[in-house]
């Protein structure tokens, strides 16, 4: 019988699909929202060189939810790299200095801003679609952020409304 595991994981490429995609900072460090235009600018610059469109988003201080739709499949791991490296290169070292004396002598030379790997899920039909902007819409509620949706400015819900 196959194991399942981190070692063994495949990324689904497939045209026309939506994928839920989870990015967190390193050590779930908080400097989102404090860094919210150069994320937004890190955003358009990827949209510069691949096309694709975020149907829902919320960014929470630590991490990121969202349903992506790349016209290819193949470059969604492309723009999740450059939207990471925008805002890696951008980001003043104030927010990620602490963070220094915890990286090997190996990772001196990148800075500790995200988690290496992110979460994706090739999203399969729309009870699945449904289930995933549910929770993204919900997540700034389910970690304490607001008592309502609606509130969470950072987010295509608000956007909406």
């Amino acid at each position: 019988m196959a194991q399942c595991g981190m070692s063994n994981y495949k990324r689904i490429f497939m045209d026309g699909y939506c994928y839920y995609i989870t990015l967190v900072t390193h050590q779930r460090n908080p400097i989102l929202l404090d860094n919210i235009e150069l994320l937004r600018k890190s955003f358009a610059d990827s949209m510069k060189r691949y096309r694709y469109s975020i149907d829902a988003i919320v960014i929470l201080p630590e991490h990121i939810h969202m349903i992506l739709t790349p016209q290819q499949a193949l470059d969604y791991p492309k723009i999740i790299r450059a939207i990471k490296y925008y805002f890696s290169k951008h980001c003043e070292e104030k927010y990620y200095a602490h963070l220094m004396q915890s990286f090997s002598r190996e990772k001196r030379g990148s800075k500790p801003i995200w988690q290496k790997r992110f979460y994706e899920h090739t999203i399969r039909d729309e009870k699945d679609y449904q289930e995933k902007l549910t929770y993204i819409h919900t997540n700034p509620v389910k970690h304490g952020y607001v008592e309502n949706i609606n509130d969470w400015q950072f987010g295509s819900l608000y956007y909406r409304n």
